[in-house]
């Protein structure tokens, strides 16, 4: 009977073995299940974060380019009436120093 008592404990130690290995890997399934959800979840998120950060920026770049356009068309003018100015400046000395020139060269 003792014999007998021996093989039904072992046979308990198996089953409980059995048992626990199920739940380990029922729970490691579960795991990586969840681990997988985490992760797409995740990639879904900074794919809205993503694409949120891009129209964003495409926004800014598009309002500081059309401030950049009329700052370009501003320093064109202003560059304009600049040359405009010198070409004016040079030409009423252009006279004179022309005059001085041919001053100095009758003295020699």
């Amino acid at each position: 009977m003792d014999a007998m008592k021996g093989q039904g404990g072992i046979q308990m130690l198996l089953t409980a073995e059995q048992e626990a290995q199920q739940i380990v890997s029922a729970a490691k399934n579960l795991k990586t299940t969840r681990l997988r959800q985490a992760r797409e979840e995740a990639e879904k998120e900074a794919a809205l974060f993503r694409t949120k950060m891009e129209s964003e920026y495409q926004k800014k770049l598009s309002e500081t380019s059309g401030n950049s356009d009329s700052t370009v068309k501003q320093l064109e003018v202003e560059t304009d009436m600049k040359i405009k100015n010198m070409k004016e400046a040079t030409s009423k000395t252009s006279r004179e120093v022309a005059k001085q020139m041919v001053k100095y060269i009758l003295k020699v």
